[in-house]
């Protein structure tokens, strides 16, 4: 006579041989499942087939060319060329650039905002900025874990780089590595949002407040995003957004500059804007500088004001839908050993900047990164690894000419060395698309119940 445990114990082998479809699957019972290897049982209810990279069936099942248009970067349409069109038409074209900035102001609350042609030159001029108010060689802390830019341009006004290490749990400013290394020539501390992720601004703030330094925030991958619903770049006395190709906002080219005074809006503005002195009040120290400024000309182009306006229209709805996405993906890979996100507290809400990271624990899961991410995309899954250059390793830094008084080279930083070498990077979804984000669960979950074989690799 057949019993439960016989059957069950059938349905065991079925699975482990692979064999079994996924309603023999959900009936299999704990007497069965205690029959199998559990470093090879698949977390959730995916079947176990053989990898795409041993000649199974790929998971990712979606046409390429729809694959592909779901996870388009950047994304413009009829708005943008209508818009352009219509500055052309018009042959007025830097009336754009007060447009953009009037509604970035309203958008984020800043009392003041500049347009720039970049990202670094918005963090040029607010490193002008803090200048005129500081000696020289005084010293700003900064992640290592950053675009050049934010550690380079301080070179120019004899400011100095402190290199601070990332939060290994967030990728994020780490404000307790900062506290052991401040000096008493540090004047100043800047925080970058990475990947859209708040950093905790309203400690690093306290403590730039307890210690009288000036709080900066490097916000180019986190536009839309807030905490205690108050945007990232307002938390700061100064702060700068990029609206580069890749970035939340995308105009090609450009950038912005955010202040919280207007003596630093003001020194900003003049340094890489000269047609701005001449518009601040009669009794601006800067506004002697008409017609010259500092000596720079970082005016944003107006194409790209205009394409930056159209994408603002649009900013809140587009991350909430890419937040959405990724939240119906990671709720389920965050399940399976070893995957984690990027820790965000509940008064935190981020955005994704380029794409979802991940966080995994190589070494408890005993694959290596390489053997997982072949394996990833040979399923369909096109993921990626890039490990940020950290600033204290590069070659400039370590040369005493270029700078005030040479930077303190660090012998290691833990946090960034971490998150470099255990993430990995899951495309965005730009659009509805439950069946691909289905499509890529299964992938994770069958590459996952082979990790043991993996491991072998």
């Amino acid at each position: 006579m057949t019993t439960a445990a016989t059957r069950d114990g059938a349905d065991a082998r079925k699975l482990v041989s692979g064999q079994c479809d996924r309603r023999t699957f959900l009936k299999t019972s704990a007497a069965a499942l205690a029959a199998c290897s559990l470093s090879d049982w698949p977390v959730g209810a995916a079947p176990v087939e053989r990898l795409a990279m041993d000649g199974g069936p790929k998971a990712v099942t979606m046409p390429a060319a729809r694959h592909a248009a779901l996870r388009r970067w950047p994304r413009y349409g009829q708005a943008e060329k209508q818009r352009l069109h219509e500055l052309i038409d018009s042959n007025e074209f830097y009336q754009e650039l007060p447009r953009l900035e009037q509604e970035w102001k309203a958008y984020t609350g800043a009392p003041y905002v500049k347009a720039h042609m970049n990202g670094s030159s918005a963090l040029t001029s607010m490193y002008f900025a803090l200048s005129l108010g500081v000696p020289a060689g005084s010293e700003i802390m900064v992640p290592s874990y950053t675009f050049f830019s934010a550690c380079l341009a301080m070179r120019f006004f004899n400011l100095v780089p402190i290199f601070v290490d990332i939060d290994a749990q967030t990728a994020c400013f780490d404000l307790e590595d900062a506290k052991r290394k401040l000096t008493p020539r540090t004047v100043a501390v800047e925080a970058m949002h990475s990947w859209g992720l708040p950093c905790e601004m309203d400690l690093i703030c306290d403590w730039c407040k307890q210690k009288g330094l000036v709080p900066l925030e490097d916000a180019a991958h986190a536009h839309g995003a807030s905490m205690q619903g108050k945007k990232m770049g307002t938390w700061g006395q100064m702060a700068i957004y990029s609206f580069q190709t890749s970035k939340v906002l995308p105009a090609v080219e450009g950038g912005m500059g955010m202040y919280q005074t207007r003596e630093y809006y003001e020194r900003a503005a003049a340094f890489g804007h000269y047609e701005d002195p001449a518009k601040f009040p009669a009794d601006s120290p800067y506004r002697a500088y008409e017609g010259t400024g500092f000596g720079q000309k970082y005016r944003m182009h107006p194409f790209a004001a205009a394409v930056a306006r159209m994408q603002l229209k649009d900013l809140d709805a587009r991350n909430a839908l890419v937040a959405k996405n990724v939240r119906a993906l990671n709720d389920r890979l965050t399940q399976l050993p070893g995957v984690r996100e990027p820790r965000c507290r509940p008064d935190q809400q981020r955005v994704y900047y380029h794409a979802n990271m991940l966080l995994v624990d190589f070494a408890r899961l005993g694959i290596s990164r390489t053997t997982l991410v072949k394996a990833l995309q040979a399923e369909g899954v096109p993921v990626s690894y890039w490990d940020y250059p950290l600033q204290h390793k590069l070659k400039i830094y370590s040369e005493p000419r270029w700078w005030h008084h040479p930077p303190t080279i660090p012998e290691r930083m833990p946090g960034a060395e971490y998150v470099n070498a255990n993430h990995i990077f899951v495309p965005l979804i730009y659009e509805e698309a439950p069946e691909l984000i289905e499509q890529y669960i299964r992938a994770f979950e069958k590459v996952w119940a082979h990790r043991t074989q993996l491991a072998k690799l």
